[in-house]
């Protein structure tokens, strides 16, 4: 029998909060930016150890790394970066396989320069961007836990003592900050808007039924002729935001872009590459988006960084999408629950389909409904730590977002 609890929620759900607050740092933030190649680079660690060592992920953990921002000088029709942009990558990761020399650190810095490639357009990775990786071999404890597994044919044990928490579903705010970020990065509005850059920050505060949302965007210099050019970019985005917000929601929202700017100044938000990083914003693995892609402070949350972590054992990874996905499942079963939080707690050197603790709290929209909707949610979460082996495979694909 597994160790799940499950009991009423105490306290009012999000939704029905007065204040509540939502963050989402978009794809070209750098601690998205970083996020993202250390997380790459574990996948890329997974098919190279699937492809050269007996179908067997070895032991690495990729999930420190840090992007040092550089030097620029950007002005309406131009831009230039003066200081390369340094982009460090640093962890653990097994080297040697039965006489086979697995190269990470070229493995890491080939992901990290194709990762920018493929998520910014006006970086040049080549002459703007300085590559560093600096992984070294595990510690003898943590890849004795592999070897373990190794012989433990059956599921893999928990490399540490610590917890992943998740909720469901999402509020109406949360969904509209998630979803106004990847609106304004998506391909069809950089075609219709190319100046608009991929360095995207979305504040959401909702005050009763009201919601304001104050945007970051970085602009690419080159595609802005003077300030007017500027101005009337904003107002569009400005505009578009509030359309597309009024088709995903019921809710008064007001919409703020790069408020930070002067009235009668030229000092606006310009970037030669559409991104932070390039003028000294600097990022680092874990301090941007949780795993279900936003910053929740009113919301039970981890402070893991669960990119670049092993998906085999780390419960640092693991435990955190688990979590979100088994309430995600809860609420889509059982629609009478308005809210399910879950906290799951492993114990080193012990399985990690049997967890020291599941815990799971519901709030229902009718008290009487919560004994049904409590059978419900052992029965499902059960079911998915009956199932961990297919979904930490899964991980390893990268079929599950990390930030």
């Amino acid at each position: 029998m597994r160790n799940i609890s499950v009991n009423r929620l105490n306290g009012l759900p999000v939704k029905d909060l007065k204040i509540e607050y939502v963050e989402r740092k978009g794809i070209g933030h750098p601690d998205s930016l970083i996020d993202g190649i250390v997380d790459e680079t574990s996948h890329a660690l997974c098919r190279e150890y699937l492809d050269r060592c007996d179908n067997t992920i070895l032991h690495h953990n990729v999930d420190k790394g840090l992007i040092i921002g550089g030097a620029s000088n950007a002005s309406f029709g131009r831009g230039k970066i003066t200081r390369k942009i340094e982009v460090i990558v640093t962890g653990r990761a097994t080297d040697r396989y039965k006489g086979v020399k697995i190269d990470v650190n070229d493995i890491a810095r080939e992901v990290a320069t194709k990762y920018l490639k493929a998520h910014t357009r006006f970086l040049d990775t080549k002459n703007e961007v300085k590559f560093v990786s600096k992984i070294a071999r595990g510690s003898a404890d943590l890849t004795d836990v592999f070897i373990r597994n190794a012989a433990h044919d059956d599921v893999p044990l928990a490399n540490d003592t610590s917890f992943g928490l998740g909720f469901a579903p999402f509020s109406d705010t949360e969904r509209l900050v998630l979803e106004t970020e990847r609106y304004l990065n998506s391909r069809r509005y950089k075609e219709a808007m190319p100046a608009v850059g991929e360095d995207i920050k979305v504040m959401g505060l909702r005050d009763g039924k009201e919601i304001t949302l104050t945007i970051a965007v970085a602009f690419v210099s080159k595609l802005v002729k003077n300030l007017d050019h500027y101005i009337s970019y904003k107002e569009k985005i400005r505009k578009d935001v509030a359309r597309f917000a009024s088709r995903l929601i019921e809710k008064d929202v007001a919409v703020y872009i790069n408020a930070a700017d002067p009235e009668d100044s030229d000092a606006v938000y310009l970037t030669k590459s559409g991104l932070s990083c390039e003028a000294g914003d600097d990022g680092s693995v874990g301090r941007g988006n949780r795993v279900n892609g936003l910053i929740t402070p009113f919301r039970p949350m981890s402070l893991e960084a669960a990119a670049g972590k092993n998906p085999v054992n780390h419960i640092g990874k693991i435990y955190n999408l688990l979590a979100t996905e088994v309430a995600s499942d809860i609420v889509k079963q059982y629609p009478g629950i308005v809210e399910c939080n879950i906290a799951i707690m492993s114990q080193i050197g012990q399985r990690i389909d049997q967890p020291l603790n599941l815990n799971i709290n519901l709030a229902t929209a009718k008290p009487a409904d919560f004994e049904n909707a409590k059978a419900k949610a052992r029965y499902i979460a059960d079911g998915w730590l009956e199932n961990l082996g297919e979904f930490t495979m899964d991980i390893s694909l990268g079929k599950h977002k990390t930030f």
